[in-house]
């Protein structure tokens, strides 16, 4: 089942949709449980409680500063070529990847100045994929002083789920 769209009103609100509307009235409350014995019913409760507490903390951890993030934003281009740029060296010195002290590695992608998606990387398992990676770099950035990664967008996921 495809997620509908959010659309705005004419004062230019985003309006919500049944089930988000569902999760915002829960104000801080639990879920309620699904308590039928009917086996069709029980399925479609799919989401085992504590994984996704446990997703949830780190989520939370994420924007409470409790983990650091290193930001970087690709403009429309990705879409074009499904390539992201991560940048490893500005002015001949390690920049980017190859300097950040962030925990995590948060990658924006635009399209038409809206953002389409975040994809977020933990630092230590993006070092250790880019190797593995064809090794395609460009020049870019301010004076075209930063080197660039070509970094495709499949390959990249196809080798995060073959290093789990």
């Amino acid at each position: 089942m495809e997620a509908s769209k959010p659309t705005k009103n004419p004062s230019g609100l985003v309006q919500l949709d049944r089930t988000a509307r569902f999760y915002l009235n829960l104000k801080g409350k639990n879920m309620p449980l699904n308590k039928s014995t009917d086996i069709k019913e029980l399925k479609k409760f799919d989401i085992d409680l504590s994984f996704g507490q446990q997703w949830e903390k780190y989520i939370d951890e994420m924007f409470s500063g409790a983990k650091t993030c290193e930001v970087k934003t690709e403009r429309d281009r990705w879409a074009q070529t499904g390539n992201i740029c991560i940048e490893s060296q500005s002015y001949g010195k390690p920049s980017g990847i190859e300097a950040t002290e962030a925990d995590l590695w948060v990658h924006n992608l635009t399209l038409d100045n809206e953002l389409i998606c975040s994809l977020v990387f933990p630092v230590d398992k993006l070092k250790e994929i880019l190797p593995q990676l064809p090794k395609k770099s460009v020049m870019g950035g301010d004076n075209n002083a930063s080197k660039l990664q070509l970094v495709s967008l499949v390959k990249l996921m196809t080798l995060l789920t073959k290093s789990t």
